[in-house]
């Protein structure tokens, strides 16, 4: 099993930052994408973010393109989401997930493990 725990939520203004963390735990060897997903109130969870093993391979939802930044540290089983020029609507529920496939990282059902969740509220 992994662990996830998700910090670094809060209140901004609208073109603020913020940081968000994730840190994982557990078999965390068998973890090989890792993303960011979030969920406003009454809409789907949807995929913001994600990175591979390497750290060098990303993705990203088109709506955060140019804004948003995810990384990655192996050696401390974290992966950060670098949120810039927020947007009211960028508000949500952040969730980070872990998964041991190789594809299909930009799908929610391709990941097994999720953390608890972070609100990110941007207020105009």
């Amino acid at each position: 099993q992994v662990q996830l725990v998700e910090s670094g939520g809060g209140l901004v203004q609208a073109g603020g930052s913020l940081r968000l963390s994730c840190a994982a735990s557990g078999r965390t060897y068998s973890i090989y994408g890792m993303g960011w997903f979030r969920q406003a109130p009454g809409k789907e969870r949807e995929f913001v973010a994600a990175v591979r093993r390497s750290g060098g391979s990303t993705n990203y939802a088109d709506s955060v393109k140019g804004r948003f930044t995810i990384s990655r540290d192996n050696a401390k089983n974290t992966v950060y989401l670098q949120m810039n020029s927020l947007k009211p609507e960028d508000t949500a529920v952040y969730y980070c997930a872990a998964t041991p496939r190789t594809f299909g990282l930009g799908v929610t059902g391709e990941y097994d493990y999720w953390g608890q969740g972070t609100q990110v509220t941007i207020s105009s």
